[in-house]
């Protein structure tokens, strides 16, 4: 099959209106983060059935595993950044050289991440709060050491999603995802809970099925270590097909081995804009370490409802980081194909569309806070949880819109290959503004756990006055690959 003529599922997004084929690209980006958030929604809904340790078990470990998957992220966005341009540019042949590139950096980066994190797992534990020796601390231990060893599976995927939605092909990952999500929820309560007569008529509504479907009845699962055995298996799956359909050609981008092999120069372009990207995105993950660490502060209680508010908080401000992505496609090729003007119209389009979004979602957030956060959390402790968990998002959510345009904007400057104006504008909000903020109103001022949610507001309006004044100057718009396709030295 030809490079330069597979069929593939890519949105155009350089000629004709920019409105459509903006929504048309960031809505499968959109239904698959949510189905990302999808696996730790399943992952925090059965674990919650254990009560307030092993879901404060996942507050701690997710504060670590996701900020060494964060550091991995940056170089599939550099995959997408270098895609996007040379496909804007036309240079099609480049665009397989890049991707299996990309591949190669991704799978070494995790794999680094994935020793260097297990062995660290009990030191970054303490680091964020958790108490060695009890029972939070253990479970937390078991599951960030599993996740740990399945995170090369992990970004397996992820660096599929980025190399086609640079290409311009946001549905098919769509498909994938929601087969590996599929997989997750089936696998969940079993791997989670075991195959107890209580479990299975929580999921199937029919009390004694197991015995007949299954023989196992007496399993009495892995606990929480049982959500990482789940996620891994899914996501190990999906990464194999992943890569599959790369080397088959049947998405548009054709690899051959060849194009796996490392070359220095191509190796060199990843590392110059996916280190700055690795730092920004882990930005956000850094700012949840830091944050659960000043909640522990307050107790269990405010962890484990910090745990489940800023999960819900990821799945609100899903849309403004689906269309954030959308805006690295369109700006990316856009100034690839050297239209300036049409890939700044693109970012101010996508800034409108998230802003009113958003406003909507915060006013449904804050009328409904606490039931929200009462389906995440059942046995001991879960009336405390939930008022505080409650408070929140009814403070936190008032500022999602500010949050959303700061993402939209942050695409644009990836989509650039400004990456390293992007770690800028990341550090200084969600670690400089945020843990500020956070600790003079929780500590210095008294209002401990709802001191933090205000000083995380406060943050979310700063950060998005700093990037939209910078947005207008209109320094953003170069490019990062030269007249052959190559990034310049």
């Amino acid at each position: 099959m030809s490079r330069t003529t597979a069929p593939d599922r890519a949105v155009n997004v350089t000629d004709g209106a920019l409105i459509r084929p903006l929504i048309v690209l960031s809505i499968p980006i959109v239904l698959t983060n949510l189905l990302q958030v999808g696996y730790n929604l399943a992952d925090t809904f059965w674990v919650g059935r254990l009560g307030q340790p092993a879901v404060a078990a996942l507050s701690f470990s997710w504060a670590i595993v996701f900020l060494i998957i964060s550091l991995s992220l940056g170089f599939s966005v550099a995959g997408t950044v270098l895609v996007a341009q040379n496909k804007g540019a036309g240079r099609l042949e480049r665009v397989s050289h890049v991707a299996g590139q990309t591949v190669s950096v991704v799978v070494g980066v995790s794999v680094l991440f994935s020793i260097v994190g297990f062995a660290l797992a009990p030191t970054l534990l303490e680091l964020v709060g958790a108490t060695p020796g009890s029972k939070a601390y253990r479970l937390a231990l078991e599951y960030t050491r599993t996740m740990f060893v399945g995170i090369p599976f992990v970004f397996g995927f992820f660096v599929f999603q980025s190399l086609l939605q640079g290409w311009g092909d946001t549905r098919t990952p769509l498909y994938l995802m929601t087969f590996g999500v599929a997989l997750n929820v089936l696998l969940d309560p079993f791997f989670i809970l075991g195959f107890q007569d209580n479990v299975v008529f929580a999921w199937t509504g029919l009390a004694g099925v197991e015995t007949t479907l299954y023989g196992l009845t007496g399993f009495e699962g892995f606990g929480v270590q049982g959500a990482a055995f789940a996620t891994i298996l899914s996501r190990g799956i999906g990464a194999v097909i992943g890569i599959w359909l790369l080397l088959s050609g049947s998405v548009g981008i054709e690899l051959s081995l060849s194009d796996f092999r490392p070359r220095f120069g191509t190796v060199r372009d990843l590392f110059r804009i996916g280190a700055p990207a690795s730092i920004e995105i882990s930005t956000s993950a850094l700012s949840v370490t830091i944050l659960t660490a000043l909640v522990a502060i307050a107790g269990s209680d405010a962890v484990a409802a910090y745990g489940i508010g800023s999960r819900i908080t990821s799945i609100v401000v899903l849309p403004a980081l689906g269309v954030a992505r959308g805006v690295e496609t369109v700006v990316g090729q856009n100034l690839g194909a050297g239209y300036v003007d049409r890939a700044r119209r693109g970012v101010i389009a996508a800034v409108g569309l998230i802003a009113g979004a958003l406003s909507l979602f915060s006013v449904g957030i804050y009328l409904l806070a606490d039931p929200i956060i009462g389906v995440f959390i059942d046995g001991t402790g879960a009336a405390i949880v939930t008022d505080i968990g409650g408070g929140y998002l009814r403070i936190v959510g008032s500022s999602y819109v500010f949050l959303g345009v700061f993402y939209v904007f942050q695409g644009g400057y990836r989509g650039s290959g400004n990456t390293r104006m992007a770690m800028v504008f990341a550090f200084v909000g969600f670690i400089v503004f945020r843990s500020v903020f956070a600790y003079a109103l929780a500590v210095p001022g008294g209002l401990e756990a709802t001191g933090i949610w205000y000083g995380e507001a406060i943050a979310n309006l700063l950060m998005a006055l700093l990037v939209g004044g910078y947005f207008l100057r209109g320094t953003w718009t170069g490019r990062v690959i030269d007249d052959s396709g190559s990034t310049p030295t």
